[in-house]
């Protein structure tokens, strides 16, 4: 009998800030009586949810049950520091440019699928701006090499044919209220998402369609006739075909050993800022950067009835157990207070309220792990460490694939090579923590 096992089941460091800022938040059922379904997907972050929602805009009649390990929005999509990314973003860059224009091209038009995939669900499920945003991004300078990086992405932009805008430092601290940045490239598509607030809407939406779970951890499944049973520790699914949306988790269940980089990014979120403190900042009440550098500090400025806040995301660990500890996160936490007053020095009594940390999942050639992997079992996982716009993109695919073989968006993310596999412990978690910590220094100021 062919038999899954997790090995693991997801743990998290730091609740979820963007969860905790909201109002208590409706629980769904935990699954504690057996089931039959047609499709059953495991994990319900961007691309569980939104491979739900392809479903069911493509056969209404199905039958699916979606399970989520915790609780919705406490995982690794209520951790995303929101950036719903239209243009290249390659991490592994200098300036996010990729390597070729057309392929380039190609990604932009299937990132604006998701994008007006989840603009869909943003209106179904009536979400204000200040949940979903289409209010583009910055990528911000504060060296004379962010500079120059801006410029070259700009060019990049440019050849494309992509809109955009140079900022000079000025601007940019009239815009930001900080001192800090001396450049600015704009680009106007990208959304920026509350991304707790956004999974909680579309669960709670979809859980009126599909019978959705949360504290429902898969622990195995396992073959079971022509179709599969889908087991968890109070109860079992019957399902025809099973769709892992649990990005790194995947391989807890033996798909893809080795092939697979866990990825921890860590984040702080301020408390409420004051009247004296808002009129102190000055600057405008929304906005959102990306670092020049892409291993540098991203920043964001938020305002609703959560109160206005900022954001500090920055700091990355490597680590193969898919979990990282409350240490690395203090220490996080400091690196997170540093990089506050370098941005913020007229800021000094700002206080981080909470600090989180998230895992991501990448490959070392940026291939996703898509596809069938077994005879009724689909993966669509690997996001890469874009997480919103490249999760939703392949929930919608892998929706696709299996109910109509294919797609466009399927058959670009199966025409990637497989991951390739990464060199053995310890050296593995030596060079990669090694290399990511060289990045973050030559990062410097950004």
């Amino acid at each position: 009998m062919t038999r899954h096992e997790a090995k693991r089941l997801p743990r998290q460091t730091g609740r979820a800030g963007w969860n905790a800022i909201l109002p208590p938040q409706t629980p769904l059922p935990v699954l504690d009586h057996d089931l039959t379904a047609d499709i059953t997907i495991v994990g319900g972050g961007f691309a569980g949810l939104s491979t739900a929602r392809r479903l069911l805009q493509l056969d209404p009649s199905l039958k699916v049950v979606l399970l989520e390990a915790g609780r919705f929005a406490e995982g690794s999509a209520g951790r995303n520091s929101g950036f719903m990314i239209d243009l290249p973003h390659d991490l592994a860059s200098d300036n996010y440019a990729g390597d070729a224009l057309e392929a380039d091209r190609k990604a932009i038009a299937l990132n604006r699928k998701a994008i007006a995939f989840a603009t869909e669900v943003a209106a179904e499920c009536d979400l204000p701006q200040d949940i979903f945003d289409p209010c583009g991004k910055f990528n911000a300078a504060a060296t004379r090499k962010g500079d120059a990086h801006n410029r070259a992405f700009a060019e990049h932009l440019a050849k494309l044919g992509e809109p955009h805008t140079l900022y000079d430092q000025q601007q940019m601290h009239e815009i930001t209220g900080s001192p800090h940045y001396t450049s600015g490239l704009y680009a106007p598509g990208t959304v920026m998402i509350q991304p707790a607030a956004y999974v909680r809407a579309l669960s709670a939406r979809l859980a009126r369609q599909i019978d959705a779970f949360e504290n429902s951890p898969v622990t195995r499944f396992e073959k079971q006739g022509a179709g599969w049973v889908v087991r968890t520790d109070k109860a079992q699914v019957s399902t025809g075909r099973i769709i892992l949306a649990n990005n790194g988790h995947l391989e807890s269940f033996g798909f893809y050993q080795r092939q697979l980089m866990h990825i921890c990014l860590y984040a702080s979120i301020s408390a409420p800022l004051s009247k004296a403190q808002i009129d102190t900042l000055g600057g405008q009440s929304r906005w959102s950067v990306t670092p020049a550098n892409p291993m540098g500090t991203s920043v964001r400025r938020v305002s609703g009835s959560y109160g206005d806040r900022i954001l500090i995301r920055t700091g990355s660990s490597f680590h193969p157990t898919i979990e990282t500890s409350q240490m690395r996160l203090r220490n996080a936490g400091w690196v997170h207070n540093r990089k506050f007053t370098e941005r913020f020095p007229h800021l000094p009594d700002v206080k981080m309220e909470h600090r989180w940390a998230g895992m991501l999942c990448l490959s070392r050639n940026g291939s996703a792990a898509f596809g069938e992997i077994e005879d009724g079992v689909f993966s669509a996982c690997c996001q890469n460490g874009l997480g919103i716009a490249r999760g939703t993109l392949q929930g919608m695919g892998v929706a696709e694939l299996v109910l109509q073989r294919g797609s466009e968006i399927a058959d670009h993310f199966l025409a990637q090579p497989d991951p390739p596999r990464l060199p053995p412990e310890p050296f593995a978690s030596l060079g990669i923590n090694s290399y990511l910590i060289w990045k973050e220094w030559r990062s410097g100021k950004e």
